[in-house]
């Protein structure tokens, strides 16, 4: 997976906005105003964090050499996932959905409510 083909995923997620935080060469995806991905725009190759349940990121990074402990994250709780590398695309995909949901649990239901509003009028243009 390429980091536009990782952003265009991302971007699919319900409420799921990006804006560039810390400076433009880092892209950051927020649901409910919570950060669920970051993607490196000059890393080569692409790295992305990702929130990840404890055990998982453990297991996660036992099975793949690609994936790190989270880079200026805490990294009991965040990944770093070289995109481009060998992480098969479906995996990254369950990675990404993972961390979406991690933080979709924990919001308010009308935080979540209100973003998703939000995305479908950015969608139709309004």
């Amino acid at each position: 997976m390429d980091l536009a083909d990782f952003r265009e995923y991302c971007l699919t997620k319900p409420g799921a906005t990006e804006g560039t935080p810390f400076g433009e060469t880092v892209v950051v995806f927020k649901v409910g105003g919570k950060i669920f991905a970051l993607a490196s725009l000059d890393e080569i190759p692409a790295t992305a964090n990702l929130k990840c349940d404890p055990d998982l990121a453990l297991e996660l990074r036992d099975r793949f050499e690609q994936v790190r402990p989270g880079y200026h994250m805490n990294k009991k709780h965040w990944n770093t996932v070289e995109l481009e590398s060998g992480v098969p695309d479906a995996e990254l995909r369950k990675m990404i959905d993972h961390s979406y949901e991690l933080i979709v649990r924990q919001l308010p239901k009308s935080k979540l409510k209100r973003a998703s509003s939000r995305q479908r009028s950015a969608r139709a243009g309004h």
